[in-house]
């Protein structure tokens, strides 16, 4: 009888993946979502192992405990002797971030960024050019030299000249410094929806791709609540949001502070939030108004975007919600600055951080 039989699918198991490389994907999602509570993310592990069965009798939590002591993921070299999160950990999870979110990216060795001019680069083009002095050894196109020597001066006592050299035209590269701005005011966890995680997540893969594959451009971290100040990168996995208002004012503020510092040509702000300016600090006390659009925070707020654009900092704004009262804000906001706004979903958001990332890398502010 011909045909064809069907029956149930059942994959493979994947080589290398082991108990623990299985254990150790859900324990790196939930110490950053539980902003690296060693011991409430330990709890939640062996709740999703009672329900799910991950382990058996040959590999429990336990062992998972002891192996992650052993590779260095915990250590329990302090005070209090309790557990807590190493920097391999945090590395893990930048590394784990940049691949759920910009895929799997090949890392290079230089990291700049490419414009439409020629001059002193790493990379190779695809323009011939005769010799200057001053070039290097390694630009001469050895192939288009012979083949001119032998053009210029015959194939019978071959001679070579230093005007039948060509070199190769590198490209000119420039460097990029961003300051990446989070919202960390109370309402990225309202509404039964947690947007600070993924928040997170786009940040740690944006830092990770920044510091591997462009080693030479610069990324600075901040976030903002009722004020606003600068975090490293290793901090980022267990970051958490406060009881604030949103300081968009001292956000700007702390990223100007920081660009002006930064010798690079090209400066660029990236703000993640999901509101409208609602704070701003006057002397000592703060200035709070969380219903509408306030014109005493509103107008300071678009003064600083003004004074980005003067300064060529463009300011591309991530608007992680999309309610009608804060299109109005982002409108204003992205005129007055005549930077770039995206309206994304949660799930979106990495893509189009990265696509920005990367079309900015060619142009010149």
């Amino acid at each position: 009888m011909k045909g064809y039989r069907f029956s149930k699918y059942i994959p493979e198991k994947a080589q290398g993946d082991s108990a623990f490389d299985n254990l150790l994907n859900i324990f790196l999602q939930l110490i950053s979502i539980t902003g690296g509570d060693v011991s409430e993310t330990l709890s939640w592990l062996t709740n999703i192992d009672k329900q799910y069965s991950i382990t058996d009798d040959n590999y429990g939590i336990g062992d998972f405990i002891d192996e992650l002591k052993e590779k260095g993921y915990l250590t329990e070299q302090n005070q209090d002797g309790k557990f807590e999160v190493t920097g391999k950990t945090g590395q893990e999870i930048r590394k784990s971030s940049l691949e759920e979110i910009f895929g799997k990216l090949k890392k290079a060795g230089k990291g700049q960024h490419k414009t439409n001019f020629s001059g002193t680069g790493d990379e190779t083009g695809t323009d011939r050019r005769p010799f200057e002095f001053g070039d290097s050894i390694q630009q001469i196109a050895m192939t288009d030299s012979i083949r001119n020597a032998q053009i210029n001066n015959g194939f019978g006592d071959f001679m070579m000249t230093e005007n039948d050299l060509e070199v190769v035209e590198t490209e000119y590269k420039t460097q990029t410094s961003t300051v990446l701005m989070i919202d960390i005011s109370h309402s990225m966890i309202l509404y039964g929806e947690d947007r600070i995680t993924p928040a997170k997540k786009v940040a740690m893969a944006l830092a990770e791709l920044v510091t591997t594959k462009y080693p030479k451009d610069t990324i600075d971290v901040i976030v903002f609540g009722n004020d606003a100040w600068q975090i490293e990168i290793k901090d980022l996995p267990y970051l958490q949001v406060g009881p604030y208002h949103t300081n968009t004012i001292a956000g700007l503020e702390l990223a100007m502070d920081i660009l002006r510092r930064r010798k690079n040509p090209n400066k660029q702000i990236f703000m993640i939030t999901d509101g409208k300016p609602t704070c701003m600090k006057v002397g000592i006390k703060y200035y709070k108004n969380a219903f509408g659009l306030d014109p005493k925070i509103l107008n300071k707020t678009l003064n600083l975007a003004t004074q980005c654009r003067r300064l060529n900092i463009p300011v591309t704004t991530f608007m992680i919600a999309s309610d009608p009262y804060l299109k109005q804000f982002v409108q204003e906001f992205t005129t007055a600055n005549n930077g770039n706004a995206y309206y994304s979903s949660l799930k979106g958001l990495g893509h189009i951080i990265f696509e920005d990332y990367k079309r900015n890398r060619r142009k010149r502010f």
